[in-house]
């Protein structure tokens, strides 16, 4: 069962690994994690512990200081991370750094996905999306795409932009000409998720849905 973590725990939490989840800490301190329900200790070698949604959650959503007022703006999902955290670029986003810093950012992220994947998909697959994937739709389909080298759009120029959808695991990505769509759903494909081309019904807008692929 959950329950709020202590001071000293939200510091574990605070200091896991912001792709996979992997935390550090005494035996000690990981099992008091896993007793409350903030952390999972994988059952194949070298055994490490890992965030739970419950612990990303409460990594992701800080409670506001005593007297503070909510902070207004776009949520996880829209791409916002904790100061220091890496976050994949969803497009829309004022520009942000750039340069070889950036590209290795990216790419480290990458492949920290992909052995969060060799860890937690249950045949150690790495081709398809897992768990932390199908709860992040966003990101995580933004993190392919940067990856690969798509550029995400600024506030107001071209580019990829990754949102939300009400359907369940599914995001929308737009990306300028049907060319440019066409390379993005072959990124995807190639990251392990189905991407098929839609219009929108009242805007004629072309634009992919994207799915995590389940096999």
């Amino acid at each position: 069962m959950f329950r709020p973590p202590t001071a000293a725990q939200r510091r574990l939490i605070d200091a896991a690994d912001p792709v996979t989840g992997r935390l550090k800490g005494t035996p000690a301190q990981l099992a008091s994690l896993v007793r409350r329900g903030l952390a999972f200790r994988h059952p194949r070698p070298p055994h490490d512990h890992f965030l739970t949604p419950a612990s990303r959650r409460t990594r992701e959503d800080p409670a506001p200081e005593k007297g503070a007022a909510p902070k207004k703006g776009a949520g996880p999902e829209e791409g916002s991370a904790p100061d220091g955290v890496f976050a994949a670029r969803v497009g829309g986003e004022a520009a942000g750094p750039a340069g070889p810093d950036r590209l290795r950012e990216v790419r480290g992220a990458w492949q920290g996905l992909l052995e969060l994947r060799r860890m937690t998909n249950p045949d150690g697959a790495v081709d398809r999306p897992c768990g932390w994937e199908r709860t992040h739709l966003v990101r995580a389909a933004a993190l392919a795409l940067e990856a690969a080298g798509r550029r995400p759009a600024g506030p107001d120029g071209d580019g990829y932009r990754v949102r939300a959808t009400p359907q369940p695991e599914a995001v929308a990505v737009y990306d300028g000409d049907a060319a440019a769509l066409r390379a993005a759903a072959a990124v995807l494909e190639r990251a392990g998720w189905q991407a098929g081309e839609y219009t929108e019904p009242r805007t004629g807008v072309r634009h992919l849905l994207a799915s995590p692929r389940r096999t």
